[in-house]
């Protein structure tokens, strides 16, 4: 068939090629107004807190899931979550938004890399199909399915009734000693009770167990044992009561209660839980009672013995989960089955993906709690790169984060890769290299928090740079090598540490001087440090763990700041603190301290609309009388971090313990933050430096830092800078992991790791000052310092 080529004649749809925003408003975003090329990579900058989150995520592809939400049914909607329609005036040309950000994928136990990517769904079909011997379908290589048998009679429902007897049995992977977890816990007895005292003595040490509460009522009243009695002196059948006995019905004071022995209650309650989602006196106890070792029945694969019996070439499938994703893609590619060609194909695929993307070091039975948010957030990629959809806009919240300046160059082709199959490329970003490749920049700002939320500049990358704004000022700036570094006043030794890639790594970390550990992704920095110096005594640890808190927490109840506030105007009224707080006696009856009412609407988005009684400010107007200073709690709460500052230093508000705390916010930059904001409105920068605020009044000699610069703008590295340089001078040890140049540039001594990521790293490279690395240029790390410096 021939066809005349004819001219294409413009359409009015080729004419939509814009995002339009016009009067967004959301957190602190003032009536903004912008238009977004389409298929064309937009990177958003500003300062951290100037709203380049609340435009991207929380407007543009907040509304464009909300939108695709509401395409299906009613009934399909009521199973989803529900999403407000964000505060703008207009959006529209919006495209489907696919949002690839920094949440840590779930820490559950069972929750692997090789889960989370369907990579191991993949090599379960494989080995179900050629694994030598056959021991049944892909289930029976799934760690997460366990062995079911069963038998009995069924009565089928058919013409006459008739019961039939049934036996049905199911092959699961699950290693049956640890469950799939790959390890198994002991209990420490000692840590449980104090064994000299009795019940009502308070021999449990267990956090929650007290004796005048529910479980007093049901230890006293159970009558397997006397609670006057010293633990020591119980007989062998009352002890396995206390610790062991199985769920019994009891009857207490006319009421049904459950028995249960300790022991089995604190695995359901605590230790089927993951450890960092708990709360922190839980956490310790658990630390402190549980002793974790390696399953001796499965080795820690998780596996059950039929499942690793099964081979493909004398491997096994925990043999390849076990293996560098790099490697195991080489084993999959020497497959030849015809058989199974096309499962060959997309696993290749898959594998390749990890390499392409920097994470070949892994391996697919790394459990993905323990992975960084850079790395996380790379996982995640790993789905889209291969997919055929087009006219679809991705969004990224810093992609470049936990990458070394040579894995940068490897993550702007993947995004301008994704620009060119025709999609719409969105990157929130600080770094000056991924600022560089962009069609289109957003500059927002021109402050942070209620001193931000204006767009400063739209345009080029050249035009940014003479914009005069606060980045356009801060783009080509470079550190220069510090003229003199201080000198150790000792060191810290470590010796034979083999923590993941580590290969009997011995070490000696100057103490008193800022020391920064650096690498590529997956050299082995991190297992260094948290694997040999943050579980040491003296040792503060602020690592990238992501803050937990619901919008009832706020800056003042996460940094404990709220307590001393209370406390003074408690003192200064002659009543009790709990009226001062909106989670206890103060709140307002209404809202139950919210400040807002919900209404939900089922498969709607709910509405939250501001309590009439307490207009938003959470507390009862009673409590609202009492005043500091002139100020009432909710007018203290609604201060900026700065003007609180001032006024708990002095006068008649003049609080010395708030006053510790603000000052510490003001030094890590979170002055502009006001003391209620909810902490689910800050950005991922935001927490981590108010983390960082917390930890600063502990008392400890070395300060371990994970990538402070995670999340920081230009301009405020060099504040960053000058916070270490006090700790240091503060008599502190501070050692860095840290991939920005200004940091390594700024350093007392530097400790390199490679030469490589994964069975490639795991040793030391290079140890010495920062002008000795410069001028060897023996390291990746050394040739980009050496260029960042103009060396």
């Amino acid at each position: 068939m021939r066809m005349d080529p004819q001219p294409l004649t413009p359409r009015v749809a080729d004419t939509h090629d814009l995002i339009r925003v016009h009067g967004a408003r959301v957190n602190n975003l003032k009536d903004v107004s912008v238009e977004i090329p389409k298929r064309r990579l937009t990177v958003f900058t500003g300062v951290s807190g100037s709203g380049k989150s609340s435009l991207v995520f929380d407007t543009v592809a907040a509304e464009s899931q909300r939108l695709i939400n509401e395409t299906y049914s009613a009934f399909v909607q009521g199973f989803m979550p529900t999403l407000a329609r964000p505060e703008v005036d207009v959006l529209e040309g919006l495209t489907t938004a696919i949002i690839v950000d920094q949440q840590r994928l779930g820490a559950d136990p069972r929750s692997t890399v090789g889960t989370v990517t369907d990579a191991n769904a993949m090599l379960r079909i494989l080995f179900s199909r050629l694994g030598q011997p056959h021991i049944g379908p892909p289930g029976a290589y799934a760690f997460n399915v366990p062995s079911v048998r069963a038998s009995g009679a069924i009565t089928v429902e058919r013409g006459a009734k008739k019961a039939v007897k049934a036996t049905f049995s199911r092959t699961g992977g699950m290693c049956p000693r640890c469950e799939g977890r790959g390890s198994v816990n002991d209990i420490d007895l000692s840590a449980l009770y104090d064994d000299s005292k009795s019940l009502n003595e308070g021999a449990l040490t267990i956090p929650g167990y007290s004796m005048d509460g529910w479980y007093g009522r049901i230890f006293t009243g159970c009558g397997f044992f006397d609670p006057d009695k010293p633990i020591r002196e119980f007989t062998k059948r009352e002890l396995h009561d206390l610790l062991h006995r199985e769920p019994t019905k009891i009857k207490v004071d006319g009421v049904n209660l459950t028995y249960e022995g300790l022991i089995p209650r604190i695995r359901k309650s605590m230790l089927s839980k993951d450890v960092d989602s708990l709360q922190p006196h839980v956490r310790a106890f658990v630390e402190r009672a549980v002793t974790f070792a390696t399953c001796p029945e499965c080795d820690g694969t998780r596996l059950s013995e039929a499942a690793r019996s099964s081979k493909i070439r004398g491997i096994s499938i925990a043999d390849a989960c076990a293996m560098e994703i790099r490697d195991l893609a080489d084993w999959v590619r020497d497959l030849d089955e015809p058989s199974v060609a096309p499962l060959l194909a997309a696993l290749r695929r898959t594998l390749d993906s990890f390499d392409e993307i920097g994470l070949g070091y892994l391996s697919l039975d790394r459990p993905s709690g323990t992975l960084s948010g850079g790395e996380a957030q790379r996982v995640k990629m790993i789905r889209h790169l291969g997919s055929s959809l087009t006219d679809v806009t991705y969004v990224f919240d810093e992609p470049t984060v936990g990458l070394h300046p040579h894995d940068v160059q490897r993550m702007n082709d993947l995004l301008l890769r994704l620009r060119d199959k025709g999609n719409t490329v969105l990157v929130v970003e600080h770094k000056p290299e991924a600022i560089a490749i962009a069609d289109h920049v957003v500059d927002l700002g021109p402050g942070a928090g209620t001193a931000g939320g204006e767009v400063v500049f739209e345009g080029t990358v050249e035009g940014l740079r003479a914009s005069g704004t606060l980045t356009g000022r801060h783009l080509d700036d470079r550190a220069r090598l510090k003229p003199s570094v201080r000198t150790p006043s000792g060191v810290l030794e470590v010796r034979g540490a083999n923590t993941h890639n580590l290969r009997d790594v011995d070490v000696d970390i100057p103490l008193g001087v800022l020391v920064v550990v650096t690498g590529v992704a997956g050299s082995g920095k991190s297992s260094l440090i948290h694997g040999s110096v943050s579980g040491r005594d003296g040792v503060v640890s602020v690592d990238q763990t992501p803050i937990r808190g619901s919008r009832r927490s706020n800056p003042a109840t996460y940094t404990g700041l709220l307590d001393p506030i209370r406390k003074a105007f408690a003192k200064a009224n002659g009543v009790k603190p709990a009226l001062f707080s909106a989670n206890s006696e103060g709140a307002c009856p209404t809202c139950n301290g919210a400040g807002v009412i919900y209404t939900d609407l089922a498969m709607m988005a709910g509405v939250a609309a501001p309590c009439e009684e307490c207009e938003g400010k959470r507390f009862q107007a009673s409590v609202l009388e009492y005043h500091l200073g002139g100020r009432d709690i909710s007018e203290v709460l609604a201060m900026s971090v700065t003007e609180a500052e001032e006024f708990f230093g002095d006068g008649e508000a003049r609080t010395p313990a708030a006053h510790r705390i603000l000052r510490r916010m003001v030094d890590v930059g979170l002055g502009y933050l006001s003391l209620g904001q909810p902490l689910t409105t800050l950005s991922g920068g935001e927490r981590q430096r108010l983390k960082l605020a917390t930890h600063m009044d502990e008392k400890g000699g070395v300060y371990v830092l994970d990538e402070p610069t995670s999340g920081l703008h230009l301009a405020d590295v060099e504040q960053l800078l000058g916070l270490l340089d006090r700790l240091v001078d503060s008599g502190r040890s501070v050692i860095v992991i840290e991939h920005h140049q200004a940091v390594m540039a700024h350093a007392d001594w530097i400790i390199d790791l490679g030469p490589g990521a994964g069975h490639d790293g795991g040793r030391i490279v290079f140890e010495g000052t920062p002008a000795d690395l410069v001028a060897a240029r023996s390291t990746l790390t050394g040739e980009h310092l050496a260029t960042y410096v103009e060396a």
